[in-house]
């Protein structure tokens, strides 16, 4: 055997032991150990149920996604096929191609955070493929009706989101993200389209490739512009100052799609490269000026509440604080929204 292969087998073996160490580490039969107990314990206070995982052979991948027939989506370095489970039932495989350590370290970290969460409205992992390939995928729950940038921006976009649903979208990614931030999990990468909505248009986040857990507080990334973290228009500016990202970073992100959600323009004009945070900027000192950049189209769907807009705003401002100190806790967030937005008292 040459250096070179053996070096590959080791790196394979290492990897593999990795993930068999993360697997185990989660008991699929719903047993509790001590290493989960209180995971398990926010579980059964959420009501979600368990998922049995699975490994999947790279032909079983091959089969269920109808030799990759069907594109559903693109990251980065991934693509997602659609495929059908033994019960008939649909689910994505999203194909991460792993060809340097960075990438693969991107890999293993999704498996390992989806293996420890449960959510209501975070994409449910299903199973994986673990293979001696460049490639590694994840069978997650198939969310049928596309995202949330789609669904505000796309020119394809059936109707008009409501103000009440718009407001029951953030009230959930607030809830989400809330729970991550509750088990020291940053998710590193809160945008419009990794909010994929499902058939009753409920919140379903997804994408933890950049994401950091294992710690309460801060985190620093590397300094190589290709380590950056987060997307443009999207990305807490203190992170961009300093390299320190912290839950308040997802915070800023939670206060840019709020801005989406109310102004129904997006983070980041595509044409000028302007950023919605900038056009936004007077609304943001005071929010009376609302009605001046709400998104005209909820004027015809009738539910629109000025009042609600403006009290969003207002949260709205106060996560996009330049000081992440001065930004408020996901909680606070849900604690605000629960008294100020009464067209989605159903969800509390």
């Amino acid at each position: 055997m040459g250096f070179s292969k053996f070096l590959k087998f080791l790196r394979l073996k290492l990897r593999r032991r990795r993930v068999a160490e993360r697997v185990a580490a989660v008991d699929f039969n719903g047993e509790e150990d001590d290493h989960n107990m209180d995971w398990c314990e926010q579980q059964r206070s959420k009501g979600g149920a368990r998922l049995t995982l699975r490994m999947f052979s790279w032909e079983e991948i091959q089969k269920l996604t109808m030799n990759f027939s069907i594109v559903i989506g693109y990251g980065g370095f991934s693509t997602v096929y659609l495929a059908k489970l033994s019960d008939s039932s649909m689910a994505a495989a999203k194909i991460q191609f792993r060809c340097s350590q960075r990438l693969n370290e991107a890999y293993e970290k999704e498996l390992e955070i989806l293996l420890r969460i449960n959510h209501p409205y975070i994409v449910k992992l299903i199973g994986y493929c673990d293979e001696d390939r460049e490639e590694g995928t994840l069978i997650l729950e198939h969310v049928a009706n596309g995202n949330l940038h789609e669904r505000l921006h796309g020119s394809n976009s059936s109707s008009i989101l409501s103000w009440r649903g718009r407001m029951a979208i953030a009230f959930q990614l607030a809830d989400a993200i809330d729970y991550l931030h509750k088990n020291s999990i940053v998710h590193c990468d809160i945008k419009a389209s990794n909010i994929l909505l499902d058939e009753h248009l409920n919140c379903k986040l997804c994408d933890f490739g950049s994401s950091k857990m294992g710690f309460s507080s801060l985190v620093v990334p590397s300094s190589s512009r290709a380590m950056m973290l987060g997307s443009p228009g999207y990305t807490d500016p203190h992170y961009l100052r300093t390299g320190l990202t912290s839950k308040k970073s997802d915070v800023y992100s939670f206060g840019v799609i709020l801005l989406e959600l109310i102004c129904g323009m997006e983070a980041l004009d595509p044409l000028s490269g302007s950023r919605l945070t900038k056009k936004a900027e007077h609304v943001l000192r005071g929010a009376e000026k609302v009605v001046e950049i709400a998104d005209p189209r909820l004027r015809s769907g009738g539910d629109f509440d000025m009042e609600e807009a403006k009290a969003m705003a207002d949260v709205a401002a106060m996560c996009l604080s330049d000081s992440p100190a001065h930004r408020p806790s996901l909680s606070e967030v849900l604690t605000t929204m629960r008294k100020k937005v009464s067209s989605i008292s159903y969800l509390f």
